[in-house]
Order: C-alpha cells, then sequence, then structure tokens
C-alpha cells in the first residue's frame, strides 16, 4: 500500500488497537487471473493482548466451506489481510477558507502473512468461539454463549478456519491532521453531528490529532 508521511499512524499500538477493534477484513490471495479476495472476521486468539507491532502475532480467521477461496490457502499461502474504517467525506464547507478542495477521511491497515488452514474440530470450535468472545467484547452487555455450544458444533461442517502469521504490516491514518485545529474540530463535528455522519473516523481524529503548524488567514 502507499502511504503519505503526513498520515501515519500515531503509533504502532494505534495499529494493532485499530485491528482489534474492527475484526472484519478483506482476505486477498493472488492467483494467475484476478486475484481472489474475501471479506470474513478475523481475531486475534485468547490471551494474545494488542502490543506496539503486528509482525510476529498469529491471528484466527473462519470462513464457510462453500467459499472455495481456502482451498487456494495450501497452494498460495501468502495473503494480504485489509483492515478498514469508515469513508468519511469531508465537504469544504466545514473548512470556512477558499478556494478549497473535498477529500474522504479513513483509516486503514494493511497486514500480510502466511495462511494455514486447521484441520482440528476442536481448533475449528476455538475459532468460532473466539470470534463471537471478540465481538461480543465491544458491546456493554455481551451475549453468553454457553447454551448455544451445541449449536456451534452442529454448524462447524460448514466452517473452515485458519491461522495467519503476519510478516508485515503497513497503515495510512488519514484523518485532517495536517489541517489547523480549528478546520479539525469542525471537520470532526460534522462527521459527529453532520448530514452523513462517521463516529468511528471522528473518534480516531481525537487520536491523532493535529500535526498541521497554525496558520493565520486574513
Amino acid at each position: 500500500m502507499h502511504t503519505y508521511p503526513s498520515y501515519v499512524a500515531p503509533s504502532g499500538r494505534a495499529i494493532t488497537e485499530f485491528v482489534h477493534r474492527n475484526p472484519f477484513a478483506v482476505v486477498i490471495s493472488s492467483t494467475e487471473g484476478a486475484p481472489l479476495a474475501t471479506h470474513t472476521p478475523i481475531v486475534f486468539p485468547p490471551g494474545t493482548e494488542p502490543g506496539e507491532t503486528l509482525v510476529g502475532t498469529r491471528l484466527w480467521g473462519h470462513v464457510g466451506r462453500a467459499n472455495e477461496h481456502w482451498k487456494l490457502f495450501a497452494e498460495r499461502p501468502e495473503v494480504l489481510l485489509v483492515f478498514s474504517s469508515s469513508h468519511a467525506y469531508v465537504s469544504p464547507s466545514s473548512y470556512e477558507f477558499t478556494p478549497a478542495v473535498p477529500t474522504l477521511d479513513y483509516a486503514t491497515v494493511h497486514l500480510t502473512g502466511r495462511v494455514t488452514v486447521l484441520e482440528d474440530p476442536e481448533a475449528n470450535l476455538a475459532v468460532v468461539e473466539q470470534t463471537v468472545q471478540q465481538f461480543e467484547g465491544h458491546r456493554r452487555e455481551p451475549w453468553d454463549p454457553t447454551d448455544s455450544k451445541d449449536v456451534f458444533r452442529k454448524i462447524l461442517n460448514g466452517v473452515v478456519s485458519f491461522t495467519i502469521d503476519i510478516e508485515t504490516e503497513s497503515a495510512m491514518f488519514k484523518l485532517s491532521q495536517d489541517m489547523p485545529s480549528d478546520v479539525h474540530a469542525r471537520v470532526q463535528q460534522d462527521l459527529r453531528t453532520g448530514d452523513h455522519r462517521h463516529p468511528d473516523v471522528a473518534d480516531l481524529m481525537d487520536e491523532v490529532g493535529v500535526t498541521a503548524l497554525e496558520d493565520s488567514r486574513e
């Protein structure tokens, strides 16, 4: 992924936290023709805490067995994972200066790694259960799946789980940080309360802050 010096992640920790908070990715494999892509949950194994880098970390994922993408993993184990925020249109009406041009604010993390299919049924179950737990962990009152474990086991034949050992990471956090603080604040407010709301991007703007030198406009 091409990245710009003005839009780097504020820290390695910010990258790992972003992946943890956005556990849904596009898994992309190369082929002799067009690349093959699948949108699917990608989660951290139990006990894995986000650190300063994801390089060297193992992640878990699963797809439906009917999706034959997984059959490519043995032949082409190198995959690309793409995690993204929503894409937030930034209107020049928030700038209060002219001339100006609109843009899009967003954050994205690209990871590459080697994928391995899990053949053991218990390992398959562990991935499914951990996926539920990570998503439920973002809710104020998580759902308890204990009474549904038998249902989980019944659907396992239709699920293929896998691990991805991460080898590289890159990120773009394009969040109006190159704008003066007053403009940054107005953009953020518009993304919270305007006609097209993107609260996830607005929250990320808090984390990144402003890196532009303040300027004066007559």
